[in-house]
């Protein structure tokens, strides 16, 4: 399957068009996984997996919140 037939090409995107589809992938994640085709799960998981990529390029150092660490897990 191409990155055509995924969808536009995740370096195409602006950033908020990036941060919706990744939104929108998430929100529909569940349902995909209980209900979807196998071929519906395996297209979710590479379109999900190259726009989050694509994020992690855009902000390799991304804001991460200490409390969703090991470190702070164990504070609480």
């Amino acid at each position: 399957m191409t990155t055509r037939e995924m969808g536009v090409d995740p370096r195409e995107l602006d950033d908020d068009d990036l941060f919706r589809e990744m939104r929108h992938l998430h929100e529909t994640r569940t349902d995909t996984l209980l209900h979807g085709s196998d071929d519906a799960l395996e297209h979710h998981t590479i379109r999900t997996r190259q726009l989050e990529e694509e994020y992690l390029k855009r902000y390799p150092e991304r804001d991460v919140d200490p409390e969703r660490l090991r470190s702070g897990a164990r504070l609480r």
